[in-house]
């Protein structure tokens, strides 16, 4: 090992050439740190396509620093005397080399955060924590947007990101005349609606290693191994992203809240996974995407829904996030407290649409967003699952989540576990919206026209059951006035049969 003055630690989300930790990174004097350890990849169960794309990323990306003449220190999950901590392999880095002092990038989690503002007293050498400068929008900048607002609307983040940034302006107002064309991009999916065939990228002895040792390790995850095919480089990712630009970004918009049977991707970008880890820069693929339209090769509700979703969203719940946290973890405004129900680890129910939003999870490591707010997201705050576990399935079941994006996105869009801090209403529908935007109540079991008895689609009853028990939190929401008038002029003894059915429901969670 070389004997540097200073060791450059690189985490596992961080595999961008253009990091902050590496821009002073010199052959001489430094040494790359890259450790797999037991003690990120199952602080939650995490699914096995998800560990096995961030370790073969991970391989990747040290031979890369290695080409560019950087000495890296790379340390697998069997090296006998891995420590299974990052910290323990600093340590142990530390301790061989004689270097003197440690230089990262901020994380992006608070529990690694926490342990890492401990590092330099317990290591005894200077650490230096960089900014992620590969987001848009920093936390000190977030911070100073935040204040003085009573309502921390996404919208008026995003047209400000807009601005700043110079995305999608003609002068200093919004090319098309609106900010927002999110109206014309919730059309139900046509009969025969097909995505199209995606990009499987060839195994190479990095990955197929990396498939082996984690079938080993990891054999009571989630997921199968056997149809991996992510992109483990940049250069494959930007093979996904061309493809999206050119031959699927312009039906993106019109079929984004769509879902169809068999179909997991549709037409949704898959590159979250690849930003969140590194391999492709925000700003490339927003200005990119932005150029499909000025160019004439996407429509511009297809662009700006797109756009919106990285300026917008991915930044505004990592602001949120780093902002309301520790105590954000611990809401849960509707003191909702069910166990989660086997079926988010089996996909074994008979809702065609949980089966299918399930089942992709299983078998993919993914499921489109829609499918992660209406279904699975949607059934747990209706059925008043436990936030906390929900939370926890979330972070453990997709590849591209990570706290400080599925935090905010669960406990506050999907469950309004926060109260209102991110959504201005409960994400609540039942199953008449799924029938409407999907094509799974067709070959269902369950019907979404029926409330009560024993084809009745669980989504209905519960739906109003949620109403119901929640009227004291939610009832003064004008948002949600018109369904709590319909409720109220309800026939009481429906409502009973509602309410008796819901209870049902609840008490047979993995038997429906």
């Amino acid at each position: 090992m070389v004997k540097p003055s200073r060791i450059h630690l690189v985490l596992g989300d961080q595999l961008s050439h253009s990091l902050s930790a590496l821009a002073d990174a010199d052959p001489e004097t430094s040494l790359v740190l890259m450790a797999e350890v037991m003690g990120e990849a199952t602080y939650v169960k995490h699914h096995k396509k998800k560990i096995a794309f961030l370790f073969s990323a991970m391989r990747h990306f040290a031979e890369e620093l290695r080409e560019k003449g950087l000495t890296v220190h790379y340390v697998t999950l069997e090296d006998p005397d891995n420590a299974q901590s990052l910290k323990g392999e600093l340590v142990r880095a530390l301790a061989e080399t004689g270097a003197t002092s440690v230089v990262v990038t901020q994380c992006g989690e608070w529990r690694l955060a926490e342990d890492m503002r401990g590092w330099e007293s317990d290591l005894g050498v200077p650490v230096e924590i960089r900014e992620d400068d590969r987001f848009l929008c920093s936390i000190e900048d977030f911070r100073e947007w935040r204040k003085g607002r009573k309502q921390l609307r996404m919208e008026y983040f995003y047209r400000d990101m807009r601005r700043r940034h110079r995305v999608l302006l003609e002068g200093d107002e919004p090319v098309g005349g609106k900010w927002n064309f999110d109206a014309e991009n919730r059309k139900p999916p046509a009969e025969g609606l097909k995505g199209p065939k995606r990009i499987s990228h060839p195994k190479d002895a990095i990955t197929k290693s990396v498939l082996a040792l984690v079938e080993e390790h990891f054999a009571g995850h989630m997921g199968s191994l056997d149809s991996f095919h992510f992109a483990v480089t940049a250069d494959q990712a930007e093979m996904e992203l061309q493809q999206f630009l050119d031959e699927i970004l312009p039906y993106f918009g019109d079929y984004q809240d769509a879902m169809v049977k068999g179909e997991p991707y549709l037409y949704h970008s898959l590159v979250s996974s690849y930003i969140n880890a590194g391999l492709l820069m925000p700003i490339d693929v927003i200005r990119r995407a932005e150029a499909a339209w000025f160019e004439g090769r996407a429509p511009l509700n297809a662009v700006e829904g797109f756009i919106r979703q990285i300026l917008g969203w991915r930044e505004y719940v990592r602001g949120i996030y780093w902002t309301e946290m520790p105590d954000y973890a611990g809401l849960n405004h509707l003191s909702a407290s069910r166990p989660l129900p086997q079926m988010y680890w089996t996909a074994k129910t008979d809702m065609a649409c949980m089966k299918g939003a399930v089942g992709d999870t299983i078998e993919h490591a993914y499921s489109h967003h829609i499918q992660r707010l209406m279904v699975t997201g949607n059934f747990a705050m209706l059925a008043g699952i436990d936030p906390a576990e929900v939370c926890e399935w979330y972070l453990a079941v997709y590849s591209d989540a990570y706290e400080w994006v599925e935090l905010p996105n669960t406990l506050g869009m999907a469950l309004y576990g926060d109260g209102g801090i991110m959504a201005s209403k409960p994400y609540a529908a039942s199953g008449k919206y799924i029938d409407r935007m999907s094509n799974f109540c067709g070959g269902c079991r369950y019907d979404p026209k029926l409330t009560t008895g024993p084809k009745a689609c669980p989504f209905n009853a519960l739906y109003w059951d949620f109403l119901d028990r929640n009227t004291e939190k939610l009832a003064r929401n004008p948002r949600l006035s018109n369904m709590y008038a319909t409720w109220r002029r309800m026939d009481p003894f429906k409502q009973d049969a509602i309410r008796k059915h819901a209870a049902q429901v609840l008490e047979t969670l993995d038997a429906i």
